[in-house]
């Protein structure tokens, strides 16, 4: 940035002005709670100084290995510690760190390694046969594959690729941390989920992700010595930055690998977790667990929820088993949550029932860290805060990203008019709190009439056999489009078709029942977000 004067004359200097990275509060946790625990997996039990000595081992193995400052290094790996680890290590030697979702094919795999031009990858054992297959369809240099093998889970290594142990082994304990000398420097690539095209990939830089992690803290009541459970994917936003907030309040990482009812109440009884994000999904396999599954439990878990809006059903019936929810809003390019729906208290607390878990389900108000957030018509101006009148989300503030890589087109477009074109519809009510309608393209146009899917979606979740839905526009030659509805059962439960559809007709206008109701289990993407363009393709042939 350069050494800057104001009217004063005073100017910036290595006292006064330190670039913003979440890198240095792991930095601080190794003096400030050397031996309090970092990070758990099974036996694996590091405290902080641990911890900040094996990032520092990586960070120094990865330069020893070539790797320069502002090069990509990858990760295909679920939530284990190498993948937190990576979190610091990687920018640690100046690198940019780009996790990649373990559910992709090898050709989307191949197209990523080469679109950002990684020259390490850390994979996975159970993941390296569609890491090998990727990089035997590339056509430029391909990254070096370094094999993390998880004992605790049950996959060894393959033999064929140096180990991750090993590899932290070759580095050196005292490397001195190349800290960014800009806090605009990128820290991290997250490609988009790609369901049409090739997926773009969005960069992170340094303040964006240290403010992130600050005002989270804010939003989410935080205090010291929380326990952590990464059920969001690390590769998802990077698990919503919450890895790097950990060392801020000397936290403990929980590390989850596989994401099921029985884990998450062994973490919260076993480990004493106290906070975790989630899709909708993930609730809805609280609420719906088997009794062998569940544990008790003798404090509140907090959790943030976001990627859909969670069914007011299954809101209603979470909290009285000691979750307090907390729907939160972002997207791949916005770090993660940049809206919470902030409780205030009043006349809120006497709520109760569908009324409470309606307005839990609201998006909500920018988070601290953000500029302005609110909900804009086609000429980006304010729309009416009625609670009814419909508008994008825009967003304006330092946790957005820097742009998509190579595509000045595409970033430029997303920033029209200075700022971050979300994509989703939403109305907003007179308290401010957004409220999303749909994604501009999940709405259904029957004759003329706009229908939320995200409406009906609700209301067929409410019916007690149901444990997910999700409503797409099936082709109809009459209306254009009407509500076709995909429904996953509750685990020993059933409800015919006319049955469903007649339960709808009681709770909304004839014209936003679904016409159509398929019963199956439903398509989901690693972080739980049901993959409605499968939907789609499957109501096109009904």
């Amino acid at each position: 940035m350069g050494w800057m004067k104001d009217e004063t004359g005073l100017e910036k200097n290595a006292a006064n002005y330190v670039p913003l990275t979440p890198l240095s509060l792991l930095q601080r946790a190794r003096d400030v709670f050397p031996d309090h625990l970092a990070v758990v997996y099974g036996p694996h039990r590091k405290t902080y100084a641990e911890y900040y000595a094996r990032c520092t081992r990586l960070a120094s193995a990865l330069a020893q290995a070539g790797v320069a400052p502002g090069e990509v290094v990858a990760t295909v790996l679920p939530n284990i510690p190498a993948q937190a680890e990576a979190h610091f290590g990687i920018p640690a030697c100046g690198a940019v760190l780009n996790t990649i979702n373990t559910r992709l094919d090898s050709d989307t795999i191949a197209y990523i390694f080469e679109h950002g031009e990684a020259k390490v990858v850390l994979a996975d054992a159970q993941f390296l046969p569609v890491v090998e297959e990727a990089i035997a369809k590339m056509e430029g240099p391909a990254p070096r594959i370094i094999e993390v093998p998880d004992p605790h889970a049950g996959v060894p290594a393959s033999g064929a690729h140096m180990e991750y142990e090993d590899f932290l082994a070759s580095g050196d304990p005292e490397f001195d941390w190349i800290m960014p000398q800009d806090e605009w420097e990128s820290l991290a690539l997250n490609y988009t989920s790609g369901t049409t095209g090739r997926p773009k990939g969005v960069v992170y830089h340094h303040r964006g992700a240290y403010l992130m992690v600050m005002g989270t803290v804010v939003s989410w009541r935080m205090q010291l010595h929380p326990v952590y459970l990464t059920i969001v994917p690390l590769f998802h936003c990077n698990g919503w930055n919450h890895t790097w907030m950990m060392p801020l309040i000397g936290g403990t990482e929980v590390c989850c690998r596989d994401i099921t009812a029985k884990a998450i109440y062994d973490a919260i009884a076993d480990e004493g977790v106290t906070h975790f994000g989630g899709a909708p999904i993930v609730l809805n396999t609280i609420v719906n667990a088997r009794d062998a599954d569940r544990r008790e439990f003798d404090h509140v878990v907090e959790v943030f929820t976001a990627g859909a809006p969670p069914a007011p059903a299954t809101l209603a019936k979470i909290e009285p088993m000691g979750f307090n929810v907390t729907q939160v809003y972002g997207l791949t390019e916005t770090y993660g949550h940049v809206t919470e729906c902030y409780w205030k208290g009043g006349d809120w607390d006497a709520l109760e029932g569908d009324a409470r878990a309606a307005v839990k389900a609201r998006q909500g108000v920018a988070m601290p860290m953000m500029d302005h957030i609110t909900v804009m018509d086609a000429d980006m101006q304010q729309i009416p805060m009625d609670g009814t009148t419909q508008g994008e989300i825009m967003i304006r503030g330092n946790s957005v990203m820097k742009g998509y890589l190579k595509n000045p087109e595409a970033t430029t477009e997303a920033f029209k008019g200075g700022y971050f074109h979300s994509g989703d519809i939403a109305l907003q009510h007179p308290d401010t709190y957004i409220q999303i309608a749909d994604r501009a393209k999940d709405i259904i146009i029957s004759g003329g009439e706009n229908i939320s899917s995200v409406e009906v979606e609700g209301t067929l979740m409410g019916h007690d056999a149901v444990s997910l839905a999700a409503v797409v526009a099936k082709p109809d030659e009459k209306w254009g489009e009407v509500p076709c509805a995909f429904v996953e059962l509750k685990e020993g439960h059933s409800v015919d078709e006319a049955d469903l559809i007649a339960f709808t007709r009681t709770k909304l206008a004839g014209f936003k029942t679904p016409k159509k109701v398929v019963f199956m289990e439903l398509p989901k993407t690693s972080t739980g977000k049901i993959q409605k363009f499968e939907l789609r393709k499957l109501a096109k042939d009904l």
